[in-house]
């Protein structure tokens, strides 16, 4: 038996981002590694500049994805008139301005983002290896009581309910997903489970492609990783 923090991702917008190219913020159909691993840095108080932690915090994070509720995406038409002059609030309490020179600013920010709309998650997380720190219990007190504010994706994605969802024993992850109840409100929707797959296991159609890690000494993205789709049969909530 091994032990399992569930995670329940809901939000009436959340944002599985990609690989954004120029103005477009595009959507992936799955939680990436790095977004997990920005999630959980967040809660646990870290900083972009803390990229050793980030880095080993990620090349160990290991999750299953249970699809309760896959809603629907929209794609959000975004502009804004910046100046070097303006400031943004943080939760450090300290104002922060920004940075290059004024011409940085000329004319408007106009951009597009993709997110996915009224959707329900739920993750089967552990770590590989187990015994280092942060451990599970430290992940799921994090969660509990997040240094900052938490998002899933993007700022605004701001969650509808509480993410910590329990830790489980149970002899594998997808046991692990069955001890919580389905959330969709149609009884009859097929739910799925997304598994990654091991860098040597032999490709399938269908197989899904996420940009999934980073290189967060240099914010850049660090590699793919691939997942597959399979059915999860469980009754739904009553």
């Amino acid at each position: 038996m091994s032990e399992y923090l569930l995670l329940r991702l809901e939000a009436p917008l959340m944002s599985f981002g990609g690989v954004a190219v120029d103005n477009r913020g595009v959507e992936m159909p799955l939680p990436a590694v790095s977004m997990m691993t920005g999630l959980l840095g967040n809660a646990l108080g870290l900083r972009r500049q803390d990229f050793t932690e980030l880095n080993a915090l990620q090349s160990r994070l290991r999750f299953v994805v249970r699809m309760d509720h896959s809603g629907f995406s929209l794609t959000d038409f975004q502009t804004a008139d910046l100046n070097k002059s303006d400031h943004g609030w943080t939760t450090r309490g300290e104002v922060e301005s920004r940075d290059g020179g004024a011409g940085t600013y000329a004319g408007k920010h106009i951009r597009y983002r993709d997110f996915h709309a009224d959707r329900s998650a739920l993750l089967a997380l552990w770590l590989e290896p187990a015994q280092q720190e942060p451990e599970l219990a430290q992940l799921q007190e994090a969660v509990r009581e997040p240094r900052r504010p938490l998002f899933i994706g993007r700022k605004p994605c701001l969650p509808s309910t509480y993410l910590d969802a329990g830790i489980v024993e149970a002899a594998n992850p997808l046991d692990a997903l069955a001890t919580r109840p389905v959330k969709s409100p149609d009884s009859s929707a097929q739910v799925t489970v997304f598994q990654q797959l091991p860098a040597d296991a032999a490709p399938q159609p269908g197989d899904l492609r996420v940009s999934g890690h980073r290189i967060w000494e240099n914010q850049v993205h660090g590699g793919e990783q691939r997942w597959r789709e399979s059915p999860f049969e469980q009754k739904h909530d009553s």
